[in-house]
């Protein structure tokens, strides 16, 4: 019976990639040990916390605010591929998919890597500038989505408990 619940959970988990997969995961499958990991060394407190909007365009604040200092390596979260990698109106701005469909964003940057670019997590994918409304110096604006929906990135940096429950 061991024997079947391991093969049950691989089963689980290649149906769970199946149905969430994206482009990211033909590039490298899953490793369930990675975590998230924040975009600036070391971590610290947010400036400004994340506010869902309450509808697809209302506001709201689609992200967390780090401060950080002009120059500083901004770190890739977590092992993906990136998908963009430029300006945006006036900023430069480096968004990266992983696997699960879930996709990071980081501004105002200036890339150091290109679109396409394999990156690990903690990899440097730009340099931290001066720009982000509501700043005195430097902050990070760090966003994170699943398709249309905003998330906050903070969730990705805790791993859940996961705990089994009995059988009726």
């Amino acid at each position: 019976m061991h024997c079947d619940l391991r093969k049950l959970a691989a089963l689980l988990a290649a149906s769970l990639l199946l149905w969430t997969g994206d482009a990211v995961a033909a590039v490298e499958p899953p490793r369930w040990t990675s975590t998230y990991a924040s975009p600036l060394v070391p971590a610290r407190p947010v400036a400004r916390p994340f506010a869902a909007p309450a509808s697809p365009y209302g506001p709201g604040h689609r992200g967390v605010d780090l401060p950080g200092a002009v120059g500083e390596p901004v770190l890739a979260a977590a092992d993906g591929v990136v998908a963009f990698a430029g300006v945006v109106v006036d900023r430069g701005v480096v968004s990266v998919r992983h696997v699960g469909g879930l996709r990071t964003t980081y501004e105002p940057v200036e890339p150091t890597v290109t679109a396409g670019a394999v990156v690990r997590r903690g990899d440097q994918i730009g340099l931290l500038v001066a720009g982000h409304p509501g700043c005195a110096s430097a902050c990070l604006h760090w966003g994170l989505r699943r398709g249309d929906e905003y998330l906050n990135p903070l969730v990705a940096l805790h791993r859940p408990r996961v705990r089994l429950l009995p059988v009726p």
